[in-house]
């Protein structure tokens, strides 16, 4: 697996240069490119404003990214 999507990368500019990864950010309850905040925040603001760790978010995104299965979940407990 290559990394593609890191943490500090905007949330909009991963949408840009990844467009499929707006599917990954739906699956675990993130629509952040329709929010305001996605203009400014990194993947790693928006991950801890839902309550999902960042760290794994990329890691899952990157493996969704490239067609591989997630090791581990990030969805937050309900």
């Amino acid at each position: 697996m290559d990394i593609k999507i890191t943490k500090d990368m905007g949330i909009l500019d991963a949408i840009r240069q990844y467009p499929e990864c707006e599917k990954y950010f739906s699956m675990v309850g993130m629509s952040c490119f329709g929010c305001m905040a996605a203009h400014f925040e990194d993947i790693e603001q928006g991950c801890l404003a839902h309550g999902i760790d960042p760290d794994v978010f990329v890691r899952n995104l990157n493996f969704f990214l490239s067609g591989d299965a997630p090791t581990e979940t990030n969805i937050p407990e309900a």
